[in-house]
């Protein structure tokens, strides 16, 4: 497995999915490659938390 760029959907940066990243989705039997860059990824899950309180 080797690393790959995405392009993230909410702030249209490239952002690398790298080869262990790859693992550990395919451990957690996620299918789906991330949509977000690491920050937004931050970012949505804050806003996410944020609207539970």
């Amino acid at each position: 497995m080797e690393d790959k760029k995405l392009i993230c959907k909410d702030c249209g940066n490239e952002f690398i999915f790298t080869a262990g990243e790859q693992e550990f989705y395919k451990e957690k039997g996620f299918e789906n490659e991330p949509k977000r860059c690491k920050e937004c990824r931050s970012k949505a899950k804050d806003r996410r938390n944020h609207n539970k309180r």
